[in-house]
């Protein structure tokens, strides 16, 4: 072979590398397919971090970029055939309807923009090269929050308004007076969207159906609704999630470190739930009142939940806007003489898996402001973009029926309402009396939420010079001294309640 003929060959050979597009379109073609970073590493066969390399500025190369880039590029066609069609629709409803063209208008950041970031909060928002259907309204948007298009304005998300009717076509009642048509229809503000003021009370609405089922019989009610808490509570909670941002994923893939080692076993899962005692006591005798946290779970729906599926890292980074489970190293935890560990009850050394509340608590306790550890090691993670107020309509409607359930000495509506909020959360992992949501991550994280209120609690009474003698599970804290001068005493879900008051020290044991 000639030298020529070996530069032939080589040539022959050689291949320019594939083009990708731009790395800030790469995600966005991913994200408006709905398709996670998992499901992509999955079929690429790489890891889902190393996805999230290629979407931050580094490159694959060989054969695994030119699978790539057969993904973005058949991404970037079906995408540009639906924003075609999207494009057909919005002409037609901008003919029946009358609405201003505004995609061509330019949008500068201002205070409206502002405004829509402060209520996402740490919410991704992305500007769309294409005007898309808003999520919320239908009408074209040119933002994404979490990949869902939609205005960040609420203002901008009002549906769009028809001709005003001729004055004939318009009701009248008698000349003297008003009418019910003529007012129109009252309506209350509902997060984004506004809904008639007279929408039925799910929750009042099933207690007065099972109290005349049952001819008043309080006892008989009160079973009937306990029995159908889990349903009700599913139906209650599709409709505060009307007009949400997000839709509830009921049922996504889950890394086997949430699944059920054996049929009667547990998952991986730590929760940090608390069964600590005091080891000592100051000299003398001590007044020690148990307190009860109420509603501990009804207060933990607030929390950082993970809206789509979990996808992995091991970037050991902990990013705010994401929540989930991680693989730590927890740190030595030196204060067990006045306050109860925050990893719980742990007998074992070494890493294991926690959840985002367990987390962000142990990484504020190691921030400058307290000091009282180091911070945990991370090794890995599952998580997926987050909000904390994705169950906050829910929660608010449950609470607002437990307090009026309260005030009006309600008994049949209170236990309702709290087996709705207990054996919702208990039964949305692997439960067979809960098919309708199979979010075992947002159990974990929910019931660890209530364990990390009850040790703030703890550290409160600790603050204002009250000696905490034990922590239980998520609503129980011993405590000697003025407690009613730190807790507010009551049945509200901000308040406690007196569940023992007991002596103990060297006079107690003598008497």
């Amino acid at each position: 072979m000639t030298d020529f003929d070996a530069i032939d060959a080589l040539l022959a050979e050689a291949r320019q590398e594939v083009p990708l597009p731009p790395v800030e379109e790469r995600r966005a073609l991913r994200e408006e397919l709905n398709v996670s970073r998992a499901q992509l590493a999955k079929v690429l066969n790489v890891s889902a971090s190393t996805v999230g390399g290629w979407e931050s500025g580094r490159e694959p190369g060989g054969e695994v970029r030119e699978k790539y880039a057969y993904f973005l590029d058949g991404a970037r066609t079906k995408l540009a055939a639906a924003v075609g069609d999207t494009a057909d629709d919005v002409t037609d409803l901008e003919v029946d309807h009358g609405v201003e063209d505004m995609t061509g208008r330019e949008e500068e950041a201002g205070p409206a923009d502002e405004a829509g970031l402060d209520e996402a909060g740490l919410d991704e928002v992305d500007v769309l090269a294409e005007p898309r259907p808003c999520v919320l309204c239908g009408h074209p948007a040119r933002h994404q929050v979490e990949g869902f298009p939609q205005h960040l304005d609420p203002a901008d998300c009002e549906p769009a308004k028809g001709p005003t009717p001729a004055p004939e076509e318009a009701p009248r009642g008698p000349a003297t007076g008003g009418s019910a048509a003529r007012d129109g229809v009252k309506v209350v503000p509902v997060g984004r969207r506004v809904r008639p003021a007279d929408t039925p009370d799910l929750i009042g609405s099933a207690v007065a159906a099972a109290l005349e089922q049952h001819s008043g019989d309080m006892e008989a009610a009160t079973a009937a609704l306990v029995k159908r808490a889990i349903p009700d509570a599913m139906a209650l909670l599709d409709d505060t999630r009307k007009g949400g941002r997000y839709d509830v994923v009921a049922h996504p893939w889950l890394p086997d470190i949430l699944r059920k080692q054996s049929a009667r076993g547990a998952d991986q899962i730590w929760e940090a739930r608390p069964k600590w005692t005091r080891p000592e006591l100051p000299p003398g005798e001590h007044e020690v009142t148990a307190l009860d946290v109420n509603g501990a779970y009804l207060s933990a729906l607030k929390t950082h939940l993970p809206i789509g599926q979990l996808e992995h890292s091991d970037d050991g980074d902990h990013d705010r806007r994401r929540a989930g489970v991680h693989l730590i190293t927890p740190p030595d935890w030196d204060h067990d003489a006045y306050l109860p560990n925050p990893l719980g009850s742990r007998d074992e050394a070494g890493p294991l898996w926690v959840t985002e509340p367990t987390l962000r608590l142990l990484l504020r306790l190691a921030g400058p402001r307290y000091g009282l550890c180091d911070p945990p090691e991370i090794h890995e993670s599952w998580t997926s973009g987050a909000t904390e107020n994705l169950l906050e309509k829910f929660r608010i409607a449950l609470k607002d029926a437990r307090d009026r359930a309260i005030a009006e000495d309600d008994m049949v509506t209170l236990e309702y309402v709290k087996a709705m909020y207990s054996k919702f959360v208990s039964t949305m992992g692997e439960s067979n009396y809960n098919r309708e949501l199979y979010r075992t991550d947002w159990m974990h994280l929910i019931r660890s939420q209530a364990f990390v209120n009850l040790w703030w609690k703890a550290h409160r009474a600790y603050d204002e010079g009250l000696t905490v003698v034990r922590a239980m599970g998520t609503d129980e804290l011993h405590v000697a001294g003025d407690w009613r001068a730190v807790f507010a005493e009551g049945r509200g879900v901000t308040e406690v309640k007196v569940k023992d008051t007991y002596l103990v020290g060297t006079d107690a044991a003598n008497g």
